[in-house]
């Protein structure tokens, strides 16, 4: 069966698929504080995304920018491994998708909150481009 992620219409890059993180779910599940899993679990875009959001949400923008930052290149490095070549869809729909897209945003945010618009309007807009969906449902958020 053929899903929208599955087809390509406009003839431009495949959809990049990340693949799941079981291990850092886990940890959290589990009960293991954001720094305790991302002590054994540091490539996670997901728990970066998660930390920024929880310093932004108290406050501390700096550090919510320097967290959604690790983040953001964290994902880039496996959007890379999974064969992302700098453009193209990364779906909001793929579950694995979201550390990247959430710290995308995050980084976005934070940017804007420290005055740092260049780098706020480049993420929105690299965000927009990437997942319209994410955009959509994390900027409401």
């Amino acid at each position: 069966m053929t899903t929208p992620m599955d087809t390509n219409l406009l003839g431009g890059p495949e959809p990049t698929l990340l693949p799941d993180e079981p291990e850092p779910l886990a940890a959290r599940a589990g009960g293991a504080s954001l720094y305790a899993a991302l002590a054994t679990h540091p490539t996670s875009s997901l728990l970066w995304a998660a930390l920024a959001d929880e310093a932004y949400a108290a406050g501390r923008l700096v550090d919510s920018y320097a967290y959604a930052r690790v983040g953001y290149h964290r994902g880039l490095d496996a959007l890379r491994r999974a064969g992302w070549r700098g453009h193209g869809p990364i779906p909001w729909e793929h579950e694995p998708n979201r550390g990247f897209l959430r710290a995308l945003y995050a980084l976005a945010r934070a940017a804007a909150a420290i005055d740092e618009q260049d780098e706020a309007t480049r993420c929105t807009l690299f965000l927009r481009d990437s997942s319209p969906e994410a955009a959509a449902a994390l900027e409401k958020s």
